[in-house]
């Protein structure tokens, strides 16, 4: 089992509160390195400067969108194994099939609980120790 306190989170979405809910559902758990950024651009520059080992990500962003950030992250050496669930609340079937070839890990479909996020997050990383 691995301890959320041990994984650094990148929050990736252009809306403030729902960046805010998603580090309040986080910390609900038991994850403290929690960070953020508005779209794909700023989140690049943030993986750059911060160790992080998830990035929730929202699809539907400005100036570089969810499934852009998905291919650049995995194009790069030092973020291709990075844990990536992408966040949305339009789950087309063509998101879903990109994201799935982009090599998303796992989606979270808005409205959220913390119980579905943890569960999200358990699925790519394993059970959770309890916080």
């Amino acid at each position: 089992m691995i301890s959320a306190a041990s994984i650094t989170v990148l929050l990736v979405d252009d809306q403030t509160s729902l960046r805010s809910l998603l580090r309040n559902a986080l910390s609900q758990i038991g994850f403290v390195n929690i960070y953020g950024a508005r779209n794909g651009i700023e989140a690049l520059e943030q993986l750059a400067k911060v160790p992080t080992q998830l990035i929730i990500s929202d699809f539907n962003m400005p100036d570089m969108d969810g499934l852009g950030l998905l291919r650049e992250v995995r194009s790069r050496p030092e973020t291709a194994k990075l844990a990536f669930i992408m966040l949305t609340g339009q789950a087309s079937k063509e998101l879903v099939q990109s994201a799935i070839a982009g090599g998303v890990n796992n989606f979270l479909a808005k409205p959220f609980t913390s119980a579905s996020l943890r569960g999200r997050i358990e699925a790519v990383f394993g059970p959770l120790l309890a916080s």
